[in-house]
């Protein structure tokens, strides 16, 4: 079957039974969440069980948010030099690609839930962060000085589109006050050009098996700023400790076993403790708010924490975790 698709269209499940060369009632088709900026789909079939995904131009928010389709060309590529760096089964194989329609398929990931849902629900584990920072480490180690992925992933365009202008310029807007924080930033993420950066290094996009974890979505990686990983991921850790305060004990063991692993050096927890208040206050304020935290009250105690934590400008992030879970002590209790 030729011709442009689209992975939520009538002509999706013919595509994929041509592309398996089954019959279209052999497929079993379901549609996974994607996030804002993709279809994505888990496709079942009589030889095997893979995901498919293509890129969508016009993300789904509400605000207007545009990004270039063929940044997904740039995520097949990670992926498949990754599956090389990082431990056996850490991210997913690439089956096939189609230019024609912005998708790739891969391997499905061997966890159906992702850290996300484990965390929320309170049954995270310390081996899953262990395991977390062991593949950063490793994804920072391979990556570190070499010139061949500094050229290959260079352009910073989709990261800007996707995480600085939706995370940083327009969350600025929204608080002038710390407009200057923001921009230096972005210049951080401009010129501290390190290491590979996956740029949405979220408990969404960490699926669990056990104490296995895969990581996916790579669909922003860069050679860039290796601080905003570490400062994305941990963010969503204390966000979820305003969240869920009851599990605030055990986000707080994760976040430091996933730290202590990590073994970033001094320039990069420096850069961590930067991007974390910003990035707080993005997922408040930003295009892309944090869907689970709705409550505005509970809202404007992560905004007011954010604002200190920038302020007080802590030595490191051990640092960061007291001020936070001291803020949070009388909810634990």
């Amino acid at each position: 079957m030729r011709g442009r698709i689209e992975l939520d269209g009538p002509e999706a499940r013919a595509y994929l039974a041509a592309r398996e060369g089954c019959a279209a009632q052999d497929l079993r088709i379901t549609a996974l969440g994607g996030g804002v900026s993709n279809h994505v789909l888990l496709v079942e079939g009589p030889a095997r069980r893979y995901i498919v995904k293509q890129s969508l131009a016009k993300l789904r928010v509400q605000e207007d948010w545009f990004s270039r389709r063929d940044r997904i060309w740039r995520e097949s590529e990670a992926i498949q030099f990754l599956a090389d760096v990082l431990p056996e089964g850490a991210v997913p194989r690439v089956l096939y690609e189609d230019r024609e329609n912005y998708l790739f398929a891969m391997t499905a990931a061997r966890g159906e839930r992702t850290w996300k849902e484990v965390l929320i629900a309170g049954e995270a584990t310390e081996e899953q962060a262990e395991f977390i920072g062991r593949m950063h480490k490793a994804l920072l180690q391979a990556s570190a000085g070499s010139a061949r992925l500094r050229e290959a992933f260079a352009g910073l365009e989709v990261f800007d589109q996707l995480r600085l202008d939706p995370y940083y310029r327009f969350t600025a807007t929204r608080h002038p006050e710390m407009a200057r924080l923001f921009e230096a930033a972005i210049a951080r993420c401009n010129t501290e050009r390190t290491g590979l950066v996956h740029g949405d290094w979220s408990p969404k996009n960490l699926m669990v098996d056990g104490n296995h974890v895969t990581a996916i979505d790579f669909e922003v990686i860069h050679y860039g700023d290796p601080a905003f990983d570490c400062a994305f991921l941990l963010n969503h850790l204390l966000l979820k400790s305003f969240f869920r305060p009851q599990f605030a004990a055990l986000y707080r063991r994760c976040a430091e076993k996933y730290w202590r692993t990590l073994e970033a050096g001094k320039r990069v927890e420096a850069g961590t403790v930067a991007h974390l208040p910003l990035l707080m206050m993005a997922r408040m304020d930003g295009k892309s708010p944090v869907e689970y935290i709705r409550d505005e009250s509970l809202r404007e105690r992560i905004r007011c924490f954010a604002r200190r934590l920038a302020e007080c400008e802590p030595a490191g992030v051990e640092d960061v975790l007291g001020l936070a879970y001291a803020e949070l002590a009388a909810d634990i209790q």
